[in-house]
């Protein structure tokens, strides 16, 4: 039975939409309530019947910025909220008060919505939340696992501590403050809360079992001491929850049905589900309590995610910043052109699973080129310009200064537009001299070569035929210059363009109303497909051209281009007016990707 809301677009089962469709069978949540916003279980109570069927959240930390895996970490929430009547909540897990900044917020904000989500309820209510938000109650929990047993201050050293709990091979060992008593911990931990205990003299231990095989539930710290100023709270707290202790009580607090996380977090879950049991027995959450389920996490080929990595080569200036056309980012992404249609398409591709698997940037790319395909206009650039010159322009059109006009369709299938329906066109103007290729010139051609060499014709596209005749070149050799006879009464789109059969027709840009750019030529920032893996040193695979950047000529249709407005340059692949760089009288181009995939083995 399917649950979907959105039926337009059926969606390939998988484990977790199989997890989901069995709870709403069952009607595990269908009583659930909802107090309009998060809190204990006193508030939900009196809310009524939560008219989202699930919800789900997306829980970043505001410390960096997000990056590709989180791209299918938000598709996966957010996209199973949309698809079964659900709500999914963007909370920011501001829990460490040194690492986190407004700046990254605001990115991230910016990046789910670039991704085409919101996190509002169907009645418009906005779920956005911080985990700051709910110190007060994370604190009156931690007193209630101290005053049940469940909890111990414990003043070991970090290192005793490292020491005594054990490893894979042994067991831990007791605190000596393990079997302090609960009014002893509790004036403790009273004394942490009140700034009378430096930074690491002590932290709050949940009391579960130094023996486990489970090295997570061997008593974890769930607070620490930390004098540091947060952006949210100030200084209004000088001791901080783990992330293990804070992350569940945030899901209960807000009613999350579905906690969904990858495959790190797996050992986690045990002490997920113990502090949630222990905080619903004693009447703190709502039932029923949040379910923590796993997926495994992007790997994707030729790159690097580690937030480490990725600053060291911000810091150290490889690349320009975070929103690099390079960098992995989501905003580094969309700086390189790649749509969030483009994004989402590839998280459904590779669908969710709990295997270990790479995936082929190729894919990434193949996405993008599915999408841009129909709707990127064309136009054409030279990427790499010698100047063309047609010696009988004036003989044929009776004056060197004479234009002719030229157009071809934005859009390859123009032709195909319903009835009634203009076509979009292009306009541009040939003249004596044009812009080409230099590889479309070769003075002594190779075996098999059909563009322009002396004595060969081929077709300016969306103009005229014409004849090379000759090349001029510099005191070095170089060509500086190719010449040829235009043959009249050739031109596209009239009675005579077939009377002369040519075998190549080649790009060109009129140096009359071509428009000078920066091209910046992107590729794939490693050569090898897994730069960190087994202890590799990423900086050596680091790829020498990655950017290449030309002065290129592309045609008029351009110089009206938006920032972030995408374009198919014929022969070359995709390319986009750049987000931050571009401007009319100064236009930059980043490629995107290339029309084909040129690292296929």
């Amino acid at each position: 039975m399917s649950h979907s809301a959105d039926h337009s677009t059926p969606k390939p089962s998988n484990f977790l939409r199989q997890i989901i469709e069995a709870d709403l069978d069952r009607g595990t949540h269908a009583q659930r309530q909802w107090g309009g916003s998060p809190g204990d279980a006193q508030h939900h109570a009196q809310g009524s019947v939560d008219a989202a069927r699930i919800r789900t959240r997306f829980p970043p930390e505001p410390n960096g910025y997000l990056h590709v895996g989180h791209a299918k970490s938000i598709c996966v929430n957010f996209g199973l909220a949309r698809d079964y009547a659900g709500t999914c909540h963007l909370r920011f897990d501001d829990t460490n008060p040194e690492k986190e900044d407004q700046e990254y917020v605001d990115g991230i904000i910016d990046a789910v919505r670039w991704l085409g989500f919101d996190w509002k309820d169907a009645d418009g209510h906005e779920n956005l939340y911080y985990a700051s938000h709910y110190f007060d109650f994370m604190y009156r929990a931690a007193e209630y696992l101290i005053e049940a047993g469940l909890a111990y201050v414990d003043e070991q050293t970090p290192e005793q501590m490292r020491e005594n709990r054990g490893d894979f091979t042994r067991p831990g060992v007791n605190s000596p403050f393990r079997e302090r008593s609960p009014a002893e911990n509790l004036e403790r931990f009273r004394a942490m809360r009140a700034g009378q205990l430096p930074d690491g003299a002590a932290v709050l231990r949940a009391r579960i079992d130094m023996a486990s095989a489970n090295i997570n539930l061997r008593d974890p710290a769930i607070y620490r001491i930390k004098h540091a100023e947060h952006h949210n709270t100030g200084k209004q707290w000088c001791i901080y929850p783990m992330y293990t202790y804070a992350h569940p009580i945030e899901d209960a607090l807000e009613h999350i049905t579905h906690s969904i996380c990858t495959l790190e977090f797996e050992d986690q879950r045990p002490f997920y589900d113990w502090l949630l049991d222990h905080l619903r027995a004693g009447g703190l959450i709502a039932a029923p309590q949040p379910r923590q389920y796993e997926f495994s996490r992007l790997n994707l080929s030729y790159v690097v995610t580690s937030k480490r990595k990725l600053k060291h080569l911000v810091d150290s200036g490889t690349l320009t910043g975070w929103d690099d056309p390079r960098m992995p980012t989501i905003v580094g992404l969309r700086r390189r052109g790649f749509t969030p249609e483009a994004i989402r398409d590839f998280c459904e591709r590779i669908g969710v699973t709990k295997d270990y698997a790479w995936i082929d940037y190729a894919l990434l790319e193949a996405c993008l080129r599915d999408d841009l395909e129909a709707r990127a206009p064309r136009a054409m650039a030279v990427l790499d310009p010698l100047k063309l010159e047609l010696s009988n322009w004036a003989e044929v059109f009776g004056s060197p200064e004479h234009l002719e006009a030229c157009e071809l369709p934005a859009l390859p299938h123009a032709s195909q537009a319903p009835e009634g329906q203009a076509v979009a066109m292009r306009r541009f103007h040939l003249g004596r001299e044009v812009w080409i290729e230099r590889e479309d010139f070769a003075e002594i051609p190779p075996k098999g070569y059909k563009r322009l060499f002396p004595g060969n014709r081929v077709r300016l596209k969306g103009g005229y035929v014409i004849e090379c005749t000759g090349c001029e070149k510099n005191a070095d050799g170089q060509v500086t210059r190719v010449l040829a006879h235009l043959v009249p009464d050739t031109k596209s789109g009239t009675p005579g363009a077939d009377s002369v059969k040519v075998k190549a027709a080649i790009t060109w840009v009129g140096a009359s109303d071509g428009v000078q750019a920066e091209v910046r030529l992107y590729d794939r920032l490693f050569t090898d497909p897994q730069p960190d893996a087994g202890g590799k040193d990423y900086l050596a695979l680091l790829n020498p051209n990655s950017l290449q950047v030309s002065t290129a000529w592309v045609e008029p249709s351009l110089a009206a281009a938006l920032p972030e407005q995408r374009f198919q340059f014929e022969r070359f692949g995709y390319f986009v007016a750049d987000r931050q760089d571009h401007r009319p009288e100064r236009p930059v181009f980043n490629r995107i990707t290339g029309l084909k995939d040129s690292w296929a083995k």
